[in-house]
């Protein structure tokens, strides 16, 4: 396989970093006669303290399997945070084939009983963010939280999401980068490249953001949702693994704003169905 057909996640990668620092972030002039944002390879190499040329054969695939120290000094000119590095490393070097167990939305009798015993939002997604399983109170604080429901296409495909979330963009820029870390780097992963196929069809901001190769964990946090019922809600997230699923669950501040709006939200779900 030659260089052009062979997959080069490392190189993209540093490609993609290299573009996002400026020269005033690493104490370069930033002159008139830039061609290219970012830095150029030359700057990289020099100040990782590596070869031009060897610097390039990483960009461009010919060497896969850099040292540690080479990664630590990329890391480190690049900017990259903790979850950026770790991901650095993950393209670096051999890999083994990672073997995924059969795609399944079967979820177990026990999680469904424990979502029915919360008194809050909450929901089941797969690693690929599809919507598995829900309580009715998720449904009732989004209905884009149904079974079947993917929440990345969601998020970016859906103008209901752009009224949903208070800072919509903060959430995309967030979500796409979570993506990227879950998916990896397997090629070979058939639900990943259906779903990153589609979005990059159907969304430009998708495609702008993917080729950044940004990377975060979204593990939990804050967020402030404009439901349409009950208005602002400012929550906590927790998104908690179990049997290669994740358990998402929002939550109100004991006594606070949102959980009055919460308890309200619950009896309006309640009555909803007999509306009508």
């Amino acid at each position: 396989m030659d260089d052009a057909a062979r997959p080069n996640a490392l190189g993209e990668y540093l490609r993609a970093r290299r573009g996002l620092v400026s020269p005033e972030q690493v104490g370069l002039p930033n002159g008139p006669h830039r061609r290219v944002p970012g830095l150029r390879r030359e700057e990289v190499a020099l100040l990782a303290g590596i070869s031009v040329d060897y610097y390039l054969r990483l960009e461009r695939g010919r060497d896969d399997n850099p040292s540690l120290q080479v990664l630590e000094a990329l890391a480190r000119v690049l900017h990259l945070d903790a979850v950026e590095a770790a991901y650095l490393f993950s393209l670096a070097g051999p890999r083994p084939r990672v073997r995924r167990r059969p795609r399944s939305d079967g979820v177990p009798a026990r999680l469904h009983h424990l979502l029915a015993a919360l008194d809050v939002p909450a929901f089941i997604e797969s690693r690929y963010f599809d919507v598995l399983a829900s309580n009715p109170l998720a449904v009732a604080f989004s209905p884009r939280l149904v079974p079947g429901e993917n929440r990345l296409r969601s998020l970016l495909l859906d103008p209901e999401e752009r009224e949903f979330h208070a800072d919509w963009e903060a959430a995309v820029v967030s979500f796409v980068a979570a993506a990227r870390q879950t998916f990896g780097v397997d090629a070979n992963d058939p639900r990943a490249v259906e779903l990153i196929g589609e979005l990059s069809i159907a969304s430009a901001r998708f495609r702008t953001l993917w080729a950044r190769h940004d990377v975060r964990a979204l593990d939990g946090g804050r967020a402030t949702i404009s439901h349409p019922v009950v208005g602002t809600l400012d929550l906590y997230r927790e998104k908690l693994p179990v049997d290669d699923m994740i358990l998402v669950v929002y939550y109100p501040h004991e006594n606070s704003d949102a959980a009055e709006k919460l308890r309200l939200l619950a009896t309006w779900a309640a009555r909803a169905p007999e509306v009508g």
